[in-house]
């Protein structure tokens, strides 16, 4: 079976989007680095080395220093599927992360984006 195009991806690649998303809903790249960083337990400086390396997803998430575990808290619906229903490791991560950056667009309160 093939991986999904989205695994070899760079997060570099993608990352942009994610800013562009929050910042033209008056939220800024500062919250979505926050957001990243709690889900994958980088560091700032970390996380911008694994742009910077330009690492794919799956990498990226094989390597997370820490996984954050109220992460399983993230509930609902992105592309169409419950990421609480995706059985693929990675993809779930993947798609824990679109969860997080569309409720921040959406103007949730980092607190609550962030489970606490």
């Amino acid at each position: 079976m093939t991986k999904h195009k989205i695994y070899t991806m760079s997060v570099a690649s993608v990352y942009p989007h994610y800013v562009t998303k929050a910042t033209r809903k008056g939220r800024t790249k500062t919250e979505v680095d926050e957001i990243i960083r709690w889900l994958t337990g980088y560091s700032q400086e970390e996380f911008e080395a694994q742009l910077e390396n330009e690492t794919d997803f799956e990498t990226f998430f094989a390597k997370a220093p820490q996984l954050n575990p109220l992460r399983t808290l993230i509930k609902g619906v992105v592309c169409g599927v419950r990421v609480e229903d995706i059985e693929e490791p990675t993809m779930q991560e993947i798609r824990y992360l679109d969860k997080l950056i569309d409720e921040l667009a959406k103007g949730k309160e980092m607190e609550k984006i962030l489970r606490k």
